[in-house]
């Protein structure tokens, strides 16, 4: 049976306007964030959804709330974390350009390692389910990766609140 993943990035948050590195720092709701959360559940009330996922992070999982709407249980799972960004979180992201990166920060397998086991989880968990999960852009960017089997670099960007649909044999 395939299972199909509807694999969103939280909205908008006070940090992505100000252009800092969050990383697993929790992070905050814009205004334009939760409406944005609130746009895509309309987009997605014909949708018939079994489970919904969010990151433990409360900016993903508060999108996932609001998508959710009132009522439905959210399994939070730190497999849908961001990418860890060490000592560059907090930091602002225009500053960090150019500069060599501490040895703090996630490694690309890790992630990758993160992906493949929220993949494998869904397959065994809930084959031929509807899930909607709610994650970040880079890690949302390595699921997509491992997925597809490409580089992340050929994954394009997700914007806050965009929904990917994968269909996972």
């Amino acid at each position: 049976m395939t299972t199909t993943l509807l694999l969103v990035r939280h909205g908008e948050t006070i940090d992505n306007v100000n252009r800092i590195m969050q990383g697993q720092t929790q992070g905050e709701l814009t205004e334009t964030g939760v409406r944005q959360a609130s746009n895509l559940a309309e987009s997605l009330a014909n949708t018939h959804i079994d489970i919904y996922m969010s990151s433990d992070l409360k900016r993903a999982y508060d999108t996932c709330r609001i998508i959710a709407g009132e009522g439905r249980n959210i399994i939070r799972t730190p497999l849908l974390r961001e990418r860890d960004w060490g000592s560059f979180t907090g930091k602002y992201i225009p500053e960090l350009q150019g500069k060599i990166w501490p040895d703090d920060i996630e490694t690309q397998a890790s992630m990758e390692a993160r992906a493949s086991s929220f993949l494998n989880m869904l397959r065994k968990k809930y084959n031929g389910k509807t899930i909607l999960a709610v994650g970040h852009g880079i890690i949302n960017k390595v699921i997509q990766a491992v997925f597809y089997s490409k580089r992340m670099s050929d994954i394009p960007r997700m914007e806050n609140a965009e929904v990917r649909t994968l269909f996972i044999e």
